[in-house]
């Protein structure tokens, strides 16, 4: 009766953290779509934003594998069960390249926001570049990436001009002029902003997979040991 009760246990157990999974995936979910959001904000990332699309997509998954789950515990079907050990090892290796890939972004992420910076400041005639800083300077209260200065290498403005988009209120050539003017326009750059904003939610991202990675191995211990109670042949309704 002793081993009875303790497979009962572990059954309600696993029933329990599946609802844990279930939050998980939930979690999973939000953080991909408020770290894909903000990437997004800086169109020069997009290319580089992989670890977003593959949280969310886990988070999804996770869903379906906590319901699995759930019915293998309550039907106390060792196949199902089984699935449900060999699903979540799956994921867990995922989430795991997943917060690795976020950690090499997080590390190389000063240095793409500064080559697109360089790129679209000497490109800024072009109506993609135009369009992108005028709204990452409206947006952050920003100007130039590290300050109103690195206007001065634009050859496409006005000397001593910078776009009217680092002015404080926008008007039709209200940067001509003004690149030192701290009455008109803003003078801080938008590299260490948009730096700090996107590395917050990528930091999120590779804290919460490697945690969830954690809870999920405790998840297939207790599928392991519900698995050899029925093997077993143990009652454990």
């Amino acid at each position: 009766m002793a081993v009875e009760g303790g497979a009962k246990c572990i059954k309600y157990l696993l029933f329990f953290f599946n609802f844990i999974f279930w939050l998980c995936g939930l979690a999973l979910i939000v953080l991909g779509v408020l770290a894909k959001v903000s990437i997004n904000t800086t169109a020069f990332l997009k290319g580089d934003s992989g670890s977003p699309l593959v949280l969310i997509v886990v988070g999804v998954v996770i869903f379906f594998i906590a319901f699995f789950g759930c019915c293998g515990a309550w039907k106390e079907n060792q196949c199902m069960i089984t699935t449900f050990a060999v699903l979540l090892s799956l994921i867990i290796i995922i989430e795991i390249g997943t917060a690795i890939a976020g950690y090499v972004l997080y590390g190389n992420l000063t240095g793409l926001l500064n080559k697109g910076f360089d790129t679209m400041i000497t490109g800024y005639n072009e109506t993609n570049n135009h369009e992108i800083l005028d709204t990452i300077q409206q947006d952050f209260k920003c100007c130039g990436r590290n300050s109103s200065i690195d206007w001065l290498n634009s050859k496409f403005l006005a000397p001593n001009s910078v776009p009217d988009s680092c002015c404080k209120n926008v008007t039709q050539n209200c940067g001509e002029g003004a690149i030192r003017d701290t009455s008109k326009i803003y003078m801080d750059g938008c590299l260490p902003i948009l730096d700090k904003f996107i590395k917050r939610p990528i930091l999120w991202i590779a804290v919460a997979a490697l945690v969830i990675a954690f809870v999920q191995i405790i998840g297939i211990v207790l599928s392991c040991i519900l698995m050899r109670g029925i093997r077993s042949g143990y009652e454990v309704m």
